[in-house]
């Protein structure tokens, strides 16, 4: 490959990672054609791209990004797994299903946050980390939880309370009613 293909190469590819938070890297060999393309377009239809490259173009076209030292997960064949708006977790959920689907899908590994986390353990690990808006979510509950639980303290002994006026009322009544009878 000439130096001005290479060269191409390399501003595409770092025009497509550039952004990125997170990344994972895949082995494609072992693979169909027609098992990658499924898989491609199953991934592509969650907002997550693969782009298969050479390692020194990839390594290049990400020496000055955000995901710079992933590079310890390129060995051999490499396919970069990314997506803009996808955090890493949901990136290596769909790729242990994948996994799932595919028996012979290598995973290496994911990098996020500075942090190469390796193999199919690494991937597994990541995928058991929350999302950011699961984050979110959980850090919400929690802030809410103290509030909701002292809610419903005064709302059961404000009822409470609410009875104990409405008894006191119809006993009320009961001995008005009871009084003119009497008399």
């Amino acid at each position: 490959m000439s130096k001005k293909v290479k060269n191409l190469i390399e501003k595409e590819t770092a025009k497509r990672l550039d952004g990125l938070d997170a990344v994972a890297v895949i082995n494609p060999r072992g693979i169909d054609g027609i098992k990658t393309n499924q898989m491609r377009h199953r991934l592509r239809e969650k907002g997550i791209r693969m782009l298969v490259v050479k390692n020194t173009l990839a390594k290049r076209a990400t020496a000055n990004g955000k995901i710079k030292g992933f590079e310890s997960l390129l060995d051999g064949a490499s396919a970069l797994v990314y997506g803009k708006d996808v955090s890493a977790s949901q990136i290596a959920r769909l790729l242990m299903e994948e996994k799932k689907k595919i028996e012979a899908l290598e995973l290496r590994g994911v990098f996020f946050d500075g942090e190469v986390y390796q193999g199919e353990k690494g991937m597994d690990q990541v995928a058991k980390m929350p999302t950011r808006a699961e984050a979110v979510a959980n850090i919400l509950g929690a802030i809410l939880s103290p509030g909701r639980n002292l809610g419903g303290i005064f709302k059961g002994q404000a009822s409470k309370i609410a009875s104990l006026i409405k008894a006191v009322e119809e006993r009320a009544e009961k001995a008005e009613k009871a009084e003119p009878a009497a008399a």
